[in-house]
């Protein structure tokens, strides 16, 4: 048998990216766990439907996970984990990044920067930067695998209110799973740039609380003027959407939406006194 130093080019190459596999081995096990960890029940969420399924890949960053679509040019989700520690972080952290394309991500199957020049569109953030509790992490949000094409006046009004309120809810309960998407519900959808990044009719955001056991859904109207918002339920937006963000809850869990607050005090009671009164419908 040859000594290994007198082995053809080829089959030290060989050897040589298999040693390399192995070494990489505990370090891509250890990336695939903390991308579970970003899920409720350690279960990341998952695309019932076939046709949003298709050329997608799992993007983990370290404190949240992505759901990329190639044909979208977007993702189809963004679960996070936020607890009181991270929360308090995010709070001390200066709000700053710049936004780049995914280079986890084959040129011709991402968006670019140019898809969103003079689009009318802002650049939203699924996964917030403001959920971050350090540069890096926060850097890491302005990836376009995690931003979707999202009118100012929702993107800087109303959705804003949400983030917000979705972080105060974590420091007061200490623990949250969300997941956060686009919902595509138009007749004709119309896309941005040379890329054709497509333009979401709708934005939502997921909430599960564990310690009470409730989960519920933000749904918002991407449109550019006075967009609306709802609650609806998760088993709701599953039906509709076609995406569970948290697969590991019993049904029981999804049926029903809990009280969300939407970031300002008066609105959140006025909407509690509403969401008692009557179920809130939304149209997608």
């Amino acid at each position: 048998m040859p000594l290994p130093f007198l082995r053809p080019r080829w089959a030290r190459s060989a050897l040589l990216f298999s040693m390399l596999m192995l070494a990489s081995l505990p370090s891509r096990m250890a990336q695939a766990q903390n991308c579970a960890e970003h899920g409720a029940g350690q279960h990341l969420p998952v695309v019932d439907n076939p046709k949003l399924a298709r050329d997608t890949q799992i993007l983990c960053s370290t404190r949240f996970a992505v759901l990329y679509s190639a044909l979208a040019r977007e993702p189809l989700w963004a679960a996070e984990h936020l607890d009181t520690a991270m929360v308090r972080a995010a709070m001390q952290t200066p709000r700053e990044g710049e936004f780049h394309p995914d280079t986890r991500i084959a040129p011709g199957a991402r968006a670019e920067l140019e898809d969103y020049v003079r689009s009318g569109f802002d650049r939203g953030h699924m996964a917030p930067s403001g959920d971050m509790p350090d540069r890096q992490s926060q850097q890491e949000t302005f990836a376009l695998s995690n931003i979707v094409p999202q009118r100012a006046a929702l993107n800087r009004g109303r959705w804003a209110e949400i983030e917000s309120a979705v972080r105060g809810l974590a420091l007061r309960t200490g623990n949250l799973y969300v997941v956060t998407g686009p919902a595509f519900h138009a007749s004709s959808l119309s896309a941005i740039g040379p890329d054709r990044v497509l333009v979401p009719t709708s934005t939502w955001k997921a909430v599960y609380d564990p310690r009470r056991q409730q989960s519920g859904v933000y749904v918002c109207h991407n449109v550019a003027r006075s967009p609306g918002c709802s609650h609806v339920s998760v088993a709701e937006l599953t039906r509709i959407t076609g995406v569970d963000p948290f697969p590991a809850l019993p049904a029981s869990v999804k049926q029903n939406c809990m009280a969300l607050p939407l970031g300002h005090a008066r609105t959140a009671t006025k909407h509690a006194r509403r969401h008692t009164r009557r179920r809130v419908y939304y149209r997608w």
